[in-house]
């Protein structure tokens, strides 16, 4: 179950709202609020969709279907890998959910197969979130490389064709999860990913990253000496995405490209315009490309170079604000410098449950958003609960409309549930 505050339940939970809202393709009987009257419609959608190789067809060609733009008012919500805390992450299903949860950018890593077909998947092993294991035929599978200075042994995604990667399913990271979805959903390419943002209904943005350049590189060739980096730039440009940020053309297909790798966003800045974001690990870690430390990647000096390449920077928010304890400690002086030299700041991962929120938010997810939004003034949030951010977001778009054409119905009566509970807590 999700950590929603009493004050301000989360309408977007898979009991009350989410159940009418998964699929283009579900027709949801609203007077039905059983908890099991869902799944047999997702495991329609499971037969339909993955009866072939393709889960989701390509892009349409029918102009004009976007009806709504990208909202530019407040910042960017960026589903992180969709939905993932309610579906199986880097799923159709996930990012569904998160297009139609209200998120402006859906999130997903990039990777390729052994073949060269460009895949969403974070990890580099398929161990943690497939069912790999259960294939017997891929027991002999097993490898151990070195990533990043690190050995690991595992099933590697390099060393597994697209068409074999399609055999797996997709299961919950976290046991803590909603894990009655766990085998249902394959794994989806880039095309597919793509697919999903230009056939919404409105403008969605995506947010790809470029993940683990150096050992995709190492593991996957192309022909004529192409680079990951160039079949990542070339699946973009196909699919219609090109403009500097916030130019026509990128208003019409939103994009932040972003990497740990700074070689790889310098690299491409040769070969596309298109926004790109560095992101920022724990300050003691190096990057994989360069050996430089991310305390080295956030000095002013280096903001001053890379900002020739990037338009952000998305750091761990443990690099804004750091914690003792599970306590909030001081704010650093990140988010001013960056802004100082023009660079928007996204950070990551914010999540619903109590065991990824500081005690200062007594358990309240939109307490943490508040903090975030409001005092540290962030530019974008990475969240695996796409529904709660934008449920923050109409909330207090409510509440400026109130403050500047009088009171909204809607924050008395929010007013009321707080009260409410707080008289109860009280009694109890």
């Amino acid at each position: 179950m999700l950590a929603c505050s009493p004050a301000f339940p989360n309408f977007f939970s898979f009991g009350v709202w989410g159940r009418c809202q998964f699929s283009e393709r579900l027709i949801c009987n609203s007077a039905d609020n059983s908890s099991g009257g869902f799944v047999p419609l997702i495991v329609l959608i499971v037969i339909g969709e993955c009866a072939g190789r393709q889960l989701h067809p390509l892009p349409s060609k029918v102009a004009g279907r976007h009806v709504k733009p990208l909202q530019s008012i407040c910042l960017y919500n960026i589903a992180h890998r969709g939905s993932n805390g309610e579906f199986p992450e880097e799923t159709v299903a996930a990012y569904k959910r998160a297009i139609e949860e209200g998120a402006d950018f859906i999130e997903t890593d990039i990777l390729a197969s052994k073949d060269g077909i460009l895949i969403c998947f974070h990890d580099v092993t398929l161990d943690n979130t497939t069912d790999v294991a259960n294939h017997k035929q891929f027991a002999n599978r097993k490898r151990s490389y070195e990533v990043q200075g690190i050995n690991i042994t595992g099933w590697f995604v390099v060393d597994f064709t697209l068409e074999e990667l399609k055999l797996l399913r997709v299961k919950q990271r976290y046991g803590f999860r909603d894990q009655q979805y766990n085998g249902k959903f394959p794994l989806i390419t880039f095309e597919e990913f793509i697919s999903l943002a230009l056939d919404a209904k409105r403008i969605v943005g995506i947010y790809p990253e470029i993940k683990n350049p150096v050992f995709i590189n190492q593991h996957v060739k192309w022909s004529e000496g192409k680079k990951f980096e160039d079949k990542f730039v070339q699946t973009l440009k196909k699919y219609g995405y090109k403009g500097s940020y916030m130019s026509k053309e990128w208003l019409r297909q939103p994009v932040f490209i972003q990497s740990f790798a700074p070689t790889s966003l310098t690299y491409i800045s040769n070969l596309t315009d298109l926004p790109k974001v560095l992101l920022i690990g724990d300050l003691t870690t190096r990057t994989e490309d360069t050996n430089q430390s991310f305390l080295e990647i956030t000095s002013d000096s280096y903001f001053n170079f890379i900002k020739n390449y990037v338009v952000g920077i998305g750091p761990w928010k443990e690099t804004i604000v750091p914690s003792i304890n599970n306590y909030l400690s001081e704010a650093t002086d990140l988010v001013a410098r960056a802004h100082a030299h023009g660079l928007q700041v996204h950070p990551y991962t914010f999540r619903n449950e109590n065991s990824f929120l500081h005690f200062n938010f007594s358990q309240d997810p939109y307490e943490e958003y508040h903090y975030w939004i409001n005092k540290i003034k962030v530019d974008g949030l990475f969240t695996d609960f796409a529904g709660s951010l934008h449920n923050f977001q109409e909330w207090t778009s409510h509440q400026r409309e109130g403050r500047e054409g009088g009171a909204s119905k809607l924050l008395h009566k929010i007013a009321k549930m707080i009260s409410s509970y707080k008289a109860n807590e009280k009694l109890h």
